[in-house]
């Protein structure tokens, strides 16, 4: 993990083939967005009791989608698990125009560490630096599994000026 971050913290361990990757399958492909506001509600809460957010105003950041996958999926469900820790927390979640995925990538499934970095590799613009300037920024994703998505978002973060970086995720493969 990069010395950058403060904390990277995961709700559930991914069990394959179990019941969690089925209920983040169905968000993702199922349209069942209703499934991530209470995953994100659930993750905001645990996040509490554990004091990861304490004595910070973070700021709520979704890996966002490219817009050929929003597109087909019609949202974005790092997006929908946000709006439920923002809910749970009452943190701030930012304009969903900010934070950009401008480069078009593979579904990472499958690929090795060394083809993640590279696939995801300049992923990531924003279009307002004082929105991201001396914030500290919350990275909210489904799943964490190498960090090569969350670490290069979190990374266009800190060039943008962010004071501080943590990542949650539903789960951890």
């Amino acid at each position: 993990m990069p010395e950058f971050i403060s904390f990277q913290y995961a709700m559930w361990n991914f069990d394959k083939g179990g019941f969690l990757q089925d209920l983040l399958h169905d968000l993702k492909y199922n349209q069942l967005s209703g499934v991530g506001i209470d995953l994100g509600k659930a993750l905001g809460t645990a996040m509490r009791k554990r004091k990861l957010l304490s004595k910070q105003k973070w700021l709520i950041i979704p890996v966002p989608l490219h817009q050929k996958k929003k597109k087909k999926r019609g949202y974005n469900q790092a997006r929908k698990i946000a709006v439920g820790v923002s809910k749970s927390t009452r943190l701030s979640l930012i304009d969903e125009n900010i934070v950009n995925r401008v480069k078009f990538t593979e579904t990472q499934t499958g690929f090795t560490l060394e083809k993640r970095n590279i696939n995801v590799a300049d992923a990531f613009s924003i279009s307002d630096r004082n929105k991201i300037k001396n914030k500290a920024c919350l990275i909210i994703d489904d799943v964490f599994t190498t960090g090569a998505t969350t670490f290069e978002l979190a990374e266009t973060l800190r060039k943008a000026g962010a004071q501080k970086i943590g990542i949650a995720t539903v789960a951890q493969a």
